[in-house]
């Protein structure tokens, strides 16, 4: 193949809309390794369709996680528990169905690369970008999930990418927004962060993504430019697959020199198909095809990694199902804290907080007045959160409206610094949501 073409061969942008239009289907006739779909694509037949027709080979990705993170469902919640949920049910059977579910949804559209499980161990209560996405915070506990939940979904024919390597759970910043630092040991990642990336290549995972952040103990590089953390996950992990980096239009990855230096870095450093974001244009796509041309031309790229990492996005599997998808409607978890009063007269409200850039303006909770309407002395609220902890403004709420409030959090439980009765449901999928009703009804309350 061409300079040209390889360099296209290894990208994995992502663009709004439902239809396929020419320059694109251009860049993939010319060799483009896939898209990456988001909510923005969404209903994607279509686009799928238009896509395989151009280039059958392409990789279509998505995030399809399940509970909070759903792409194909942004409209209307996932059906599908997430992952801290399915950690709390501790079931690995369990974990195994709801991935073939989702892997039965995507085989229906198309898709064959999902970018889940989630395999961070959710260790830092002021982590704004994992949450509830993780398993847990224990590393054996995350590792049996995530092993499962790659045996479902590539059981039921779509490869799994386990992220994002070497762990992301114990940051306070979200890399789209900045470039975190974890400060431990080589040795606590070892006995904590990579636990269940050797679990999920154990597994036969397909693939893995890398992650934004930098652990000084072993680079001062972001882990997706660096040659020495990706190492370990080749090395010492023996993990022969699909690297993918995490989108290069993060602050975490390009920030500092800008898309399309990222880029050549990270395939540098021994990433093979890098996903780009997910509004990126034509004009990008080249300008990051003509960087990494340009790079090998000039040796600062040798043309054997390059090689190397568009044959890798070609070995990616076209897994046929060999098991059928598996039913999701596992009971919902919810953990209920203190005297939840009776609720009859109750109002229900929510805290409408940002959700962080993963996850989305996805549809959460169960309707209610907004909780800037709400005045203390007035009937008992029932006031929906997600991650209380992370903001200042709900929590100042919560102490006016004492002693009459009752939290539901759809987000990570942290410990509270008031006592409040507090049902917690560990993520905002349809089952929970729905948990939580069920709930609120059987103390009287008007759901």
């Amino acid at each position: 193949m061409s300079l040209e073409r390889l360099a296209l061969a290894v990208l994995l942008p992502g663009r709004p809309g439902t239809v396929l239009d020419g320059p694109w289907a251009t860049l993939l006739e010319e060799g483009l390794g896939g898209l990456c779909l988001f909510a923005a694509n969404m209903p994607c037949s279509t686009l799928v369709g238009s896509i395989r027709e151009v280039a059958p080979g392409a990789v279509v990705a998505v995030d399809e996680e399940g509970g909070d993170v759903t792409r194909l469902h942004a409209a209307t919640g996932s059906p599908v528990l997430g992952h801290a949920a399915l950690g709390v049910v501790d079931d690995v059977g369990v974990t195994r169905g709801a991935a073939a579910a989702i892997a039965a949804s995507l085989v229906d559209v198309g898709v064959n690369l999902n970018l889940a499980p989630v395999a961070d161990v959710n260790s830092n209560l002021a982590n704004p970008v994992i949450g509830v996405r993780s398993f847990g915070a224990d590393p054996a506990l995350v590792a049996r999930h995530v092993a499962a939940y790659v045996e479902g979904l590539q059981g039921g024919g779509v490869s799994a990418c386990a992220k994002h390597f070497p762990g992301h759970g114990d940051t306070h910043e979200d890399s789209h927004l900045a470039l975190p630092r974890v400060e431990i040991s080589a040795e606590q990642l070892r006995a904590r962060e990579l636990v269940p990336f050797a679990a999920a290549v154990e597994a036969g995972v397909d693939a893995v993504m890398t992650s934004h952040i930098v652990i000084p103990a072993l680079d001062e590089r972001p882990a997706t430019l660096s040659s020495v953390v990706l190492g370990l996950l080749r090395s010492e992990l023996g993990f022969d697959g699909l690297v993918v980096s995490d989108a290069l239009d993060m602050a975490g990855a390009s920030a500092q020199v800008g898309i399309p230096a990222s880029a050549v870095l990270a395939l540098a450093a021994g990433c093979d198909l890098l996903c780009l974001g997910a509004s990126n244009d034509v004009e990008l796509v080249r300008a990051v095809q003509t960087a990494i041309v340009t790079a090998v031309r000039d040796g600062s790229l040798e043309e054997s990694r390059l090689i190397d990492a568009s044959e890798r996005v070609d070995a990616l599997p076209g897994r046929t199902p060999v098991t059928a998808g598996a039913a999701s409607n596992a009971e919902a978890p919810i953990l209920v804290e203190g005297e939840v009063p009776d609720l009859s007269d109750a109002v229900v409200a929510r805290f409408s907080s940002e959700p962080s850039i993963a996850v989305g303006p996805v549809p959460w909770g169960l309707p209610g007045v907004e909780a800037a309407s709400l005045r203390p002395d007035g009937p008992v609220v029932v006031l929906q959160v997600r991650d209380l902890h992370l903001h200042a403004e709900a929590q100042a709420l919560v102490e006016k409206l004492l002693p009459d409030v009752v939290l539901v959090e759809y987000g990570w439980p942290a410990p509270l610094s008031v006592h409040v009765p507090r049902i917690c449901s560990f993520g905002a999928s349809l089952p929970s949501r729905d948990a939580v009703s069920a709930y609120l009804r059987s103390k009287g309350c008007r759901t």
